[in-house]
């Protein structure tokens, strides 16, 4: 009998500590889902309350937040480090101005189709992810810094084409962005009149919307990307591309495909570009704006969709924020008065921040976040939390 009874404690115990944790791991969901679900009804109320400004702010979000999610998928997921995502970004935003745009110019002739917007933009993403496959076989024969310098030679080769390719691209000039409609509903004019709880939805409340929609779209599919047994491929791929041959993985496909996600998701982040500043030139899509994206990732977290979003708030709304209040800002000019410009102020911070998440932080911004849970003291695990990136995810090693 008490061997029986000591039997009995001893499954209670054990029993009981995985009990609470399945209690605490419900509790966790449960408080995640309610947030969500509050954070989601204040983004489709934020018309009603917040001026046109934060408006469009947000809709310029939106689409590097898509953009930065796409080359988290290739750098941060995969391990192959890419600096071409400024061209696959022109791809998409080029391809709607050049199907939608209607054919006009003066001193130049520049040629469009006239089709509907949503045409262009269907358009633009599927050549973005062509141009991507493409150049997949280059990548999986590649890895590390020389993947990353074959990439660049992508971004000059777009310079060149934009500014050479003028009936298409504008050349030097660019050439303006068609409003976005959606079966017969304009996004840019105000006809017809819309009007919800007393305000007026014009052009930027209506873009809001379709960045919103469109950016949860993209995070949706990124996260069941990484939960599928294609998003583990991948995952094995950036510590080991031998390990993940030998486990029965076929590296080169893996590669072609992971090069053609993250390029459609970068023309599709290219279409809210042009549709953000209202018009495309080549200087829109240099170097400069591959190092951006990288920034967002490397800030928010290599690894982690969340963590690429983040990053990506941070890195474009920071200059907005910046030059939209620059006058009441201390050491930050206004335009024309010399000095620190607000875009020069906002790329000095988030390059400072940069340098102190690799130093303090190396998970980036998400994981500040896992380390306040566990500075909470959490016992229970949540079962939808995707795993805490590594600090240093291997660049296409294989060792």
């Amino acid at each position: 009998m008490s061997d029986t009874a000591t039997a009995s404690t001893l499954g209670d115990q054990v029993a009981a500590p995985a009990a609470g944790s399945r209690r605490n791991g419900r509790g966790l969901l449960t408080v995640r889902n309610g947030l969500l679900l509050v954070g989601l009804a204040l983004m489709l109320l934020a018309p009603v309350f917040v001026e046109e400004f934060w408006l469009r702010t947000g809709f310029a979000a939106f689409g590097a937040i898509i953009g930065a999610i796409g080359l988290n998928l290739l750098v941060g997921t995969t391990g192959q480090l890419s600096l071409a995502h400024a061209f696959f970004l022109a791809v998409g935003a080029i391809t709607y101005v050049y199907l939608s745009g209607e054919p006009g110019g003066t001193a130049e002739v520049i040629d469009g189709r006239g089709l509907p917007p949503v045409v262009g933009m269907v358009a633009g993403v599927l050549l973005a992810g062509l141009a991507g496959l493409l150049f997949s076989p280059i990548a999986a024969r590649l890895r590390g810094i020389y993947l990353g310098v074959a990439s660049l030679g992508l971004v000059f080769i777009g310079q060149h084409v934009l500014n050479t390719w003028t009936s298409v691209t504008g050349g030097f000039n660019g050439r303006t962005t068609p409003r976005f409609e959606l079966f017969g509903f304009s996004f840019g004019r105000t006809d017809p009149e819309l009007f919800v709880l007393g305000v007026r939805y014009g052009e930027a409340e209506r873009l809001w919307y379709l960045g919103l929609v469109l950016a949860i779209g993209a995070f949706w599919f990124a996260k069941n990307l990484l939960r599928s047994r294609p998003g583990r491929a991948l995952q094995t791929l950036r510590d080991s591309e031998v390990a993940a041959a030998v486990m029965g993985v076929d590296v080169q496909r893996y590669k072609a495909r992971v090069f053609l996600v993250s390029s459609m998701y970068a023309g599709l982040a290219g279409v809210l570009y042009a549709l953000s500043i209202g018009s495309v030139a080549p200087e829109s899509f240099a170097l400069d704006l591959s190092v951006l994206y990288l920034a967002m990732i490397v800030l928010g977290g290599l690894g982690s969709v969340g963590g690429a979003a983040l990053g990506a708030l941070f890195v474009s709304a920071l200059p907005l924020v910046f030059q939209e209040y620059a006058g009441s800002m201390p050491l930050v000019s206004e335009p024309g008065q010399g000095g620190v410009s607000a875009g020069q102020a906002a790329r000095l911070l988030f390059g400072l921040a940069i340098v102190l998440v690799v130093l303090f932080e190396p998970a980036g911004l998400v994981g500040l976040k896992n380390r306040f849970k566990r500075k909470g003291g959490s016992p229970g695990v949540d079962p939808t939390a995707e795993p805490t990136p590594s600090p240093t995810p291997a660049q296409g090693s294989t060792s």
